[in-house]
């Protein structure tokens, strides 16, 4: 199964906000969109970073309140991408060893999209819902 699998089962609509945004922006953009990830995209068109929760989080442990008057390019994480021909098991391998749950696609350094941990879990179910009733059906049979 191929990244471009996961995509097509979600809405084409990939949250950004560009490197100069306030933290407060970011958050308030990710609480609004019920989202854990925003991408950092510049004035270019092109994805400098990703911000995330565990961003937020360390930031404020870090800085406290003073985290607010920062950029978001002060606490994105430079970014890692996969591809919409990687491998399903190739992403779940990636997240699980760099601890990453957000990862933007690329299609031929184009932003395509973004996957998220929720996003591969959902499809893994439902292959394995899937297997389970190829199964019964085979024994029934």
């Amino acid at each position: 199964m191929l990244v471009k699998t996961l995509l097509a089962e979600k809405s084409g609509s990939v949250a950004c906000i560009p490197p100069d945004a306030g933290i407060d922006e970011a958050a308030a953009l990710m609480a609004a969109r019920r989202i854990g990830a925003l991408l950092v995209i510049d004035d270019q068109g092109v994805l400098t970073g990703i911000i995330g929760e565990r961003d937020l989080v360390r930031g404020m442990a870090e800085a406290g309140k003073a985290v607010l008057d920062k950029p978001v390019s002060a606490l994105m994480t430079r970014v890692l991408a996969v591809s919409l021909e990687d491998s399903v098991d190739n992403l779940m391998a990636m997240m699980t060893e760099r601890r990453i749950r957000h990862f933007p696609v690329m299609d031929r350094g184009r932003l395509a999209g973004i996957v998220s941990i929720g996003d591969v879990v959902k499809h893994k179910i439902a292959e394995a819902e899937s297997e389970a009733r190829a199964l019964r059906e085979y024994i029934a049979g």
